[in-house]
């Protein structure tokens, strides 16, 4: 049988492509203890610029994530881009599934790449949960940090007392993680405030099946490890300068959960609330987005500390 075109295939090509044309390359590192690690690395480190990883979710690998920021921001700065375990390249035959683990196995292929210090990091979503891990563990090598949509201040209870849409977790997980169109749906609903109306099943089915069926169970355990037991008092309080941006509209993690970070971490962070957009900040609104990042890690004499 000869196989169909598929859609998502050749659109991620085509990242490859504009990756590689913007001046990174692809790597792979074996960790050395059943981790393999991938990562997009600059073709060539300038010393004399500083270092961003930029961290992605769920959904896609960071190809899909971070395309259209790489151009502005690589004449700037040594961009990193790792595609975190069980996306991508990357994967570990450990046990271990909490953010914790992820954040100490970006760190580690850092190291493996030369950098050991002075790095900022972007994470959006699930990625801010593994970004602001390596700003608690590794507070020496962490300089800035920014946090999109990223509900690290959830706690178990959250969802009993019905802050989300989704009554549970194994909810959350069908629809995280869909395996159906309709569950494709649900998720572009949540994800975006003006989500896209009818997209052809083919096209939702060929994404499923290129970017979703892979690793589905160890994903479906990360998700689990985000939510089991969780509570604020147990999150440590991170010292960077931090800048947390949130959608109006989320859904995923609704804008409560920023304010409630904002108030963990005190004055050295401040909170942008971006109007008209909902989780998936990255897609919906990626040129206000950018402008924040820049006014943040590129021009910092335009950001200052609340109270300053």
């Amino acid at each position: 049988m000869v196989k169909c075109f598929s859609f998502t295939a050749t659109r991620d090509s085509c990242f490859r492509c504009s990756f590689s044309s913007a001046g990174l390359r692809s790597s792979t590192t074996d960790l050395g203890d059943g981790t393999v690690m991938h990562v997009w690395i600059p073709k060539l480190h300038v010393q004399s610029k500083p270092t961003l990883v930029l961290i992605h979710g769920f959904g896609a690998n960071a190809m899909w994530q971070w395309n259209d920021f790489i151009s502005p921001l690589i004449s700037r700065f040594n961009v990193y881009v790792p595609d975190l375990l069980f996306f991508g390249e990357s994967y570990t035959t450990r046990p271990e599934r909490s953010e914790q683990f992820q954040a100490e196995c970006v760190v580690r292929v850092m190291e493996a790449h030369g950098v050991v210090s002075g790095m900022n990091v972007v994470g959006i979503s699930y990625g801010g949960f593994v970004g602001y891990r390596m700003a608690a563990q590794f507070k020496e090598r962490i300089e800035k940090v920014v946090l999109c949509c990223t509900g690290v201040c959830l706690e178990e209870k959250d969802m009993e007392e019905g802050m989300f849409k989704v009554k549970s977790v194994d909810e959350a997980v069908s629809i995280l993680l869909p395996q159906t169109p309709d569950k494709m749906r649900e998720l572009m609903k949540l994800s975006f405030y003006k989500p896209t109306q009818r997209v052809p099943s083919c096209f939702l089915n060929d994404f499923i099946h290129v970017m979703c069926t892979e690793y589905l169970q160890e994903r479906k355990d990360l998700i689990l490890a985000l939510h089991k037991d969780r509570k604020l008092s147990d999150l440590p309080k991170i010292t960077q300068p931090t800048l947390i941006i949130w959608g109006e509209h989320d859904q995923i993690f609704p804008l409560e959960l920023g304010h409630r970070l904002k108030r963990h971490l005190g004055d050295n962070t401040e909170l942008v609330i971006i109007k008209n957009a909902g989780h998936a900040i990255n897609a919906e609104k990626p040129k206000e987005l950018f402008k924040h990042l820049k006014s943040f890690l590129i021009d910092p004499l335009s950001w200052a500390k609340p109270g300053n």
